[in-house]
């Protein structure tokens, strides 16, 4: 994924594209580059690595110009260099893209034929050469690029400058997002209403192969066919205000101590407080028929996509298959009649899962998502859209943005449940109090963290760390390894308890930290008993647990934390913030970049 900012302003627009690619840079942090036009030329400034070394580079190197583009990247093709950064350019044409052309090759070879010099090693070149070899043909801006269009295959978002069309920016997508924002006798372009929060609330969303011509005075869309159409203006939520790090060192201890407030948002969107049973916005299917659920997503939402698996088939009696994106479309399976399938995803843009959603779609599944982006790509498309109300998420180690989604899956299996008549009312009630208390909880559970990161300097020594759990503990035993990988890239695995027997024992030694999630519920006895063929091998237990937990086996371990006790319906929340704070830690111990870990970039939107 990288980041997009297009801007056609009153003033010298080089400023403001640099921030627009601060609040961008979590999408891509390999290189970045601006563009603009001088008295009709194009003129640019790129630099390999952060946004910093680029501002430093504009420092020197100050850049004009009343319309400009500029470019976050996280690579694909060709390496982070400063001659792979975007934008690319020759002498007509300048332009940023985020996205894979398939068939970069095939017009690399045919433009090199007509004479055409290629410098980079990227795909998005070739693209710059073709619309220029139009340009070069007597085609005007517009046509050069609708003729482009029909030749690349692939997902992209475009922002496209030409030399001599100062008063002209053309933005195109197929695949990858891209909204138009609006100003007073200014106009944007964008990744995301994020990057434009700042500079207007007043934003377009291109849809799926829409292209457009963007002046001072407005936007006129075309949609694949080259007609033109009419896309709505919307009022977007998005503060440039609500990306701030405020008192913390790094966005993820930030948006980890968010965590009760946004579950507590979350909740009031789902949970009426006078009868304390969920209140689902109305869907335009019944829940009662459903037959099977599908769950997909990728990464850190596929783990919270295990945890509804155990939720939906235990209280709400209904099978769930649960894939992640990437295999489950290319699978083809034949879906059942009357499924209902759910994708989960923070950004709402992810390539692997938009397509696992169309997909579900032609086998006339009912579709609904659980995003953070109302205006997302996939909240579009699906029949229903549930929000997990996270806010921004800055961090690319997804936190907050992970228990919100857990949040909204919770309540929406009480709902299923009860409209199903799996559960009575007072039981509804009950799970709805529990998940009433868990905002307040997690307070609790962040007075640990000074004590989790003392833990964390026994785990930055390590090799290998092992991550356990039953039920629900167990996806949260994964996410827990997950987190510990992506940002102090410490080799980690998450297993089910259970399976510790039929191979991961054999890595048990006194230099493996073995966490241990382990409620007391049902599966406590079955967990301690694994935890205990861990120790008796010279394994180094860290226990989290409850008082009841950590009475039992507190003095075996070789540390605990002691987590609130709750019901075990909402324990892997609660239980997700220890193992999110202890991998924080332990990268801040190894001193790698936490909000920005090497080779990751927030939203993947290219397979």
């Amino acid at each position: 994924m990288c980041g997009i900012i297009g801007i056609i302003g009153r003033n010298d627009v080089a400023p403001l594209l640099l921030d627009g690619l601060k609040r961008l840079e979590y999408r891509g942090y390999d290189s970045a580059g601006i563009a603009t036009l001088v008295d009709g030329k194009i003129d640019r400034r790129r630099a390999e690595g952060k946004i910093v070394n680029l501002d430093a580079r504009l420092e020197k190197e100050p850049l004009g110009g009343l319309i400009g583009i500029g470019h976050t990247r996280w690579a694909t093709h060709g390496g982070p260099s400063e001659t792979n950064a975007h934008p690319h350019a020759d002498e007509r044409v300048v332009l940023v893209h985020n996205g894979i052309i398939e068939n970069f090759q095939e017009l690399r070879q045919e433009l090199t034929a007509k004479g055409h010099r290629f410098e980079t090693d990227t795909d998005t070149e070739a693209v710059v050469h073709l619309v220029s070899s139009y340009l070069a043909d007597g085609k005007s801006p517009q046509d050069a690029v609708a003729a482009t269009l029909q030749r690349l295959e692939g997902a992209f978002a475009l922002a496209i400058l030409f030399a001599g069309e100062d008063g002209l920016m053309m933005g195109a997508r197929r695949g990858s997002p891209l909204a138009i924002g609006y100003g007073d006798g200014e106009m944007y372009l964008g990744s995301d209403a994020l990057a434009l929060a700042p500079l207007t609330q007043q934003i377009c969303y291109l849809e799926e192969g829409d292209w457009a011509e963007i002046s001072a005075e407005g936007a006129i869309v075309h949609d694949e066919t080259g007609a033109v159409v009419e896309r709505p203006v919307r009022q977007t939520a998005a503060s440039g205000a609500m990306i701030g790090k405020g008192n913390f060192a790094h966005f993820m201890l930030k948006e980890i101590y968010e965590q009760p407030a946004v579950i507590g948002d979350t909740l009031h969107s789902l949970l009426n407080p006078w009868d304390q049973h969920v209140t689902l916005p109305e869907l335009p299917f019944d829940l009662t028929d459903v037959s099977r659920i599908t769950v997909i997503a990728c990464g850190t939402s596929y783990h919270a996509g295990l945890v509804s698996k155990y939720w939906f088939e235990q209280i709400a009696r209904v099978p769930v298959e649960c894939d992640v994106a990437s295999e489950f479309r290319y699978r083809a399976v034949d879906m059942a009649e009357n499924g209902l399938a759910i994708f989960i995803s923070q950004s709402g843009e992810t390539a692997d899962t938009l397509a696992a959603l169309r997909y579900a779609k032609s086998q006339n599944q009912h579709t609904l998502v659980v995003v953070n982006v109302a205006e997302s790509s996939m909240a579009r498309e699906a029949d229903a859209v549930l929000l997990t109300h996270a806010g921004p998420e800055i961090g690319v180690a997804s936190t907050k943005a992970f228990t919100t989604q857990l949040t909204v899956l919770a309540c929406l299996a009480v709902a299923t449940a009860r409209r199903r008549g799996m559960i009575s009312d007072e039981r509804s009630a009950a799970y709805c109090n529990a998940l009433t208390e868990v905002p307040s909880r997690a307070n609790d559970v962040l007075v640990h963290d000074e004590a989790i990161a003392e833990l964390a300097e026994e785990v930055a020594a390590a090799r290998d760390v092992l991550y356990l759990g039953r039920g629900t503990g167990f996806p949260i035993a994964l996410e827990g390894a997950l987190k510990l990988k992506e940002i102090s890239y410490i080799h980690a695995e998450g297993y089910a308890a259970g399976e510790m027997k039929h191979g991961p024992i054999a890595l048990i030694d006194d230099n493996v930290p073995v966490i241990v999630i382990a409620p007391s519920d049902d599966l406590f006895d079955k967990t301690a008993s694994n935890m205990q063929e861990v120790i008796a091998r010279g394994g180094r237990v860290i226990f989290l647990s409850d008082q009841a937990g950590v009475g039992r086996l507190g003095d075996i371990a070789a540390a605990t934390i002691e987590l609130p006790t709750v019901d075990a319906f909402v324990a892997p929340i609660l239980y997700t913030i220890p193992v999110q704070l202890l991998a924080y830690h332990t990268a801040v111990l190894k001193g790698t970049d936490v909000d920005q870990p090497r080779n990751l970039a927030k939203s993947v939107t290219v397979e």
